[in-house]
């Protein structure tokens, strides 16, 4: 596993032991993130300069992957302490302390938000309905800029992801995974439509 593009280009990121952490494989990642370069509902600045929070965080593939193509700040969200190791590895790894904050705990019952994130990233175990749960939470305690894009990867056969406040901007199969972005509300009273 290897940072794909940006500063840290071809840089090994190493995922604990065991199948408790599933990292979102390199060809996944290259193609979420050749979408958020090129799509029409994202493109360049959507990364560079972001607020980025890496949910289920894992190895940090994703956080890592969008500090080294421009992103400003990354917080990591995981509970697992296996996967808070590797993660904490991978951020000494691409000495990049100052532009990371690793919080450890349940991203279905986060802590209140210092900083609202404009790009957020939401990768949990496939199969348990976790993204409403998260999003939902996340949302309540000021996680999720108005406005903000949130790129979901779930189980290929499980329901698509769809809340009140968010729309769905593009799904994509890739493998065993699908991949959902979708839009917050850039309104208080959009979301409670």
């Amino acid at each position: 596993m290897r940072i794909i593009a940006g500063r840290w280009k071809g840089r090994a990121l190493i995922a604990p032991p065991g199948l408790a952490t599933r990292p979102t494989s390199d060809r996944a990642r290259q193609a979420i993130f050749d979408q958020l370069w090129h799509a029409p509902w994202a493109g360049r600045a959507v990364v560079e300069n972001a607020v980025v929070l890496d949910g289920f965080a894992g190895t940090g593939a994703m956080g890592l992957e969008a500090l080294s193509r421009g992103a400003a700040q990354v917080f990591f969200m995981e509970q697992d302490r296996a996967a808070l190791t590797t993660l904490r590895a991978n951020i000494a790894a691409c000495k990049a302390g100052d532009a990371c904050r690793v919080i450890v705990g349940d991203v279905t019952a986060p802590p209140q938000a210092a900083t609202p994130c404009n790009l957020v990233f939401l990768d949990p175990p496939y199969g348990k309905g976790l993204v409403p749960r998260a999003l939902g939470a996340l949302q309540a305690k000021g996680w999720i800029a108005p406005g903000a894009l949130i790129i979901a990867e779930t189980g290929r056969d499980e329901a698509a992801v769809m809340l009140p406040g968010f729309e769905v901007v593009s799904t994509r199969d890739h493998g065993a995974a699908r991949l959902s972005a979708l839009r917050a509300a850039a309104h208080c009273e959009d979301a409670a439509s």
